[in-house]
């Protein structure tokens, strides 16, 4: 095991959440389950742990009851190349779940995620503040990134 591992609280949904990340991203894998024993403190046989991986990296999820949820204090970033990928991911990621602003969502199950492609880092970097301004601006204006409109905003 990693020396870092994201390790997520549900409350009785870990294999139904770590099953729907994995369906999404590439180069992804369920790993180990724990199931409870009779000494609890979940239903026995049910799934305490499972172990998974996105796109290579290590995630752990509990089934630990409902005494904590998720908040956007926290939130998995997942850089994407183009409209059409963001697009996908942000539909698949938010459905039944509750957009947010400037390309943060949260899912189904609460976690909160940013779909935002990496143009978005390289505009903010510009050295010119009246671009990074525009950006700024456009970006928190959306909820779903718009590519396009971001670059119309960059260049003015």
């Amino acid at each position: 095991m990693p020396k870092i591992t994201p390790f997520l609280w549900f409350d009785t949904q870990a294999e139904e959440a770590a099953r729907f990340y994995v369906s999404i991203f590439p180069n992804s894998r369920i790993g180990d389950i724990l199931r409870y024993g009779d000494a609890g403190p979940g239903p026995e046989g049910s799934v305490m742990t499972i172990a998974f991986e996105l796109d290579g990296r290590p995630f752990a999820a509990l089934n630990g009851g409902p005494h904590f949820t998720f908040n956007e204090a926290i939130s998995f970033a997942v850089d994407v190349a183009d409209q059409a990928e963001l697009d996908a991911l942000w539909d698949t990621l938010c459905d039944g779940g509750t957009p947010g602003q400037c390309g943060w969502l949260k899912d189904r199950y609460g976690v909160s995620w940013q779909v935002v492609p990496g143009v978005v880092m390289e505009m903010l970097a510009d050295p010119d503040p009246a671009r990074v301004r525009r950006v700024m601006v456009a970006i928190h204006g959306m909820t779903r990134i718009d590519i396009a409109g971001l670059r119309r905003a960059y260049e003015g």
